[in-house]
């Protein structure tokens, strides 16, 4: 599945690991679909991609809201005929220790990770069976759908739960040429992990370099972030996988972090 004139929606891709995998599958061909609650900066992303000569459109998308959803995803196949590619990257990032950890927080958690990837998976699926092409999903996952960390109860819950519902999708769709995979990278040094480190010192006790170094990637070969486009290479390798002898996967995209 070649992503030349494929039609992608990419989650939450107005900024982030989001971004850059949209502007690798628009370099790929693909004609993106920018979407995320922050309209003014999906479209900037969107306008960002069009310059450079790509395809692009963007949408408001509340990836918790069902009537939003499935409004934006009918919106993407009016103006493009279909959809090939859905990558479910939406998601935040709220710490606490599971005593100190609000209901509110854990919902929200779980309702942006996992409702909001069901509900694009479900729009999305309907549209790829009802054009008898096939189709690919992936999900972005992360290091905590396969370890776990202090802190960060509600996300590693939901990351975990991320390779369930690829797993399902993958042997729903597989008969009809839908393919599901998750990316899982380690920590991406974008806002959300910026944002990130004072928290996780202040909670620790420690410093912000002992954050980066003991914490974050201690357990990499290298000491090193893993980039988006580390991640959105991997993205756009799966997307563009042909078979679905790659079905139901996780791709850990670490710098050896965590290996499975």
């Amino acid at each position: 599945m070649s992503l030349n004139n494929k039609v992608a929606v990419v989650t939450g891709a107005a900024s982030g690991i989001g971004e850059q995998c949209a502007r690798k599958l628009a370099s790929l061909g693909a004609a993106v679909v920018i979407a995320d609650l922050n309209l003014g900066n999906a479209q900037k992303a969107a306008s960002s991609i069009i310059e450079a000569g790509g395809k692009a459109l963007a949408i408001e998308m509340d990836v918790t809201n069902e009537d939003a959803v499935d409004q934006g995803i009918e919106n993407v196949v009016e103006e493009f005929g279909g959809i090939d590619v859905l990558v479910s990257n939406a998601g935040i990032q709220i710490v606490n220790s599971i005593e100190e950890y609000a209901f509110t927080d854990w919902k929200k958690m779980l309702a942006i990770h996992l409702d909001g990837a069901f509900l694009t998976t479900r729009a999305a699926i309907r549209h790829m069976y009802a054009a008898g092409r096939g189709g690919s999903i992936v999900y972005m996952g992360s290091v905590h759908s396969h370890e776990a960390s202090k802190l960060k109860s509600a996300y590693v819950t939901a990351k975990h739960g991320l390779l369930g519902l690829a797993r399902v999708v993958a042997k729903e769709g597989g008969p009809r040429g839908v393919r599901a995979n998750v990316v899982c990278p380690g920590f991406v040094r974008t806002p959300l992990v910026d944002k990130q480190i004072p928290e996780q010192a202040k909670a620790l006790g420690i410093s912000e370099a002992d954050v980066v170094k003991n914490v974050m990637l201690k357990e990499t070969v290298d000491g090193e972030f893993t980039t988006v486009e580390d991640v959105a290479n991997t993205v756009a390798f799966l997307a563009g996988f042909e078979s679905a002898a790659l079905t139901g996967q996780s791709v850990i995209v670490s710098h050896g972090w965590s290996m499975h």
